[in-house]
Formats: C-alpha cells, structure tokens, sequence
C-alpha cells in the first residue's frame, strides 16, 4: 500500500524527535486549480481505515480511497512532503478557467 523514501523517513523522524508518535493519515485534500490531491496528517485511524506501519511510523488510509489510489508514495521535496498515489486520481472540477486570482494565465 505505502511506499516512504529514506528521505521522508528521516523528516518525520526529526518531526518526532522528543514527541509521541502520531498515527499519521493520507487524505484526499480538496484543489483549487489543481484539483483534488492527497496529503497528510496527524489523525487516529478508524474501522474504515487500512492501517501500515513504515519506517517506524504508522500510517492509515480510508479503503476506499486506497481502492481508488491502489498505494501510496511518500516523499519529500523542497517545497515539503509530497503523496502520490500509484493510480492518479480523477480529475473532478479545477482547472484554471474557474480560478480566481490568477492561475498561471
């Protein structure tokens, strides 16, 4: 189901450094322009959830969003964590033409 890279790894292990260790949830975020994606948080799983534990962490997903998805990669850019699902979600709404304040036009 998950795939957590080194370097996504190490981030969260400094994250916890000194604290309790969270169940950490993939999510489906609402887009803007960009549509839907998936993203992370600090939450308790649930009896709809799939849990996994990886690299020292735990991890939980809705089923039916892992259904959709197929799995998950973990990583880590400049701009923070990034999550990517195997199966690429369907693009539903966004698009830049209902956007206001400027999406690249």
């Amino acid at each position: 189901m998950l795939e957590l890279t080194e370097s996504a790894q190490k981030e969260l292990a400094a994250f916890f450094e000194g604290k309790e260790k969270s169940t950490i949830r993939v999510y489906l975020a609402p887009g803007g322009c960009s549509g839907p994606h998936l993203a992370l948080a600090l939450d308790a799983a649930t009896d709809e959830d799939m849990s996994e534990d990886q690299g020292g962490f735990t991890f939980c997903i809705n089923k039916e969003l892992l259904a959709q998805v197929e799995g998950v990669k973990i990583d880590l850019s400049y701009a923070g964590f990034t999550v990517e699902p195997t199966v690429p979600l369907p693009q539903t709404g966004g698009g830049c033409s209902g956007c206001s304040g400027g999406c690249g036009h």
